[in-house]
């Protein structure tokens, strides 16, 4: 469920940056951000911490961020510190890229295989789903070595999994009842 703060502050950034036909810009910014705050999370830490002032929150949004990021997605950090609203940016982040993926008419999907895959099996991929529902696909791979081999996709609510694990289960759960394979 998505929170009141994550919902309000992510929504009037959309709204901004649609009125200044920014969201793909923005959106890409949004995305960093959150791969960033994934990478580091030392970074929410001193966010979040009591001990260090605001000004030197702000004075590290504009050390760090100042020169990538647009002035909208500037203004939104130093804004969500003042207010002491900085806990939630991620979940901000999250509802305002799944606004601009609506109005993009963008899906991400998940890849999950035991092994990274190549860029031209994951180009393959992506086109088939794009084929498949005709909106622009963004992949993102995750390795997940119980799968032992073959891949899992997940998109919205929708499940493809051709893994070697899912196989065995099947094979298990048919054995368990007495059937033959």
């Amino acid at each position: 469920m998505i929170n009141a703060v994550a919902e309000n502050y992510g929504g009037a950034l959309f709204s901004l940056v649609r009125e200044e036909s920014t969201i793909r810009k923005t959106r890409k910014e949004a995305q960093n951000l959150l791969d960033v705050l994934d990478a580091c999370p030392e970074l929410m830490e001193f966010f979040n911490a009591i001990k260090v002032t605001d000004q030197e929150k702000k004075d590290l949004v504009d050390a760090v961020f100042g020169e990538a990021y647009s002035a909208n997605m500037i203004h939104l950090l130093k804004l969500l510190i003042d207010k002491n609203r900085i806990y939630w940016l991620k979940e901000i982040l999250v509802q305002f890229v799944t606004l601009a993926n609506e109005e993009l008419g963008i899906k991400t999907a998940t890849v999950y295989s035991a092994r990274a895959l190549a860029e031209e099996d994951l180009e393959k991929i992506r086109k088939a789903l794009e084929k498949r529902t005709g909106k622009e696909i963004l992949l993102n791979n995750r390795i997940d070595r119980s799968l032992i081999a073959g891949i899992k996709v997940v998109t919205d609510n929708s499940v493809t999994d051709i893994t070697m694990k899912r196989r065995i289960d099947e094979m298990r759960k048919t054995l368990l009842k007495g059937e033959t394979v």
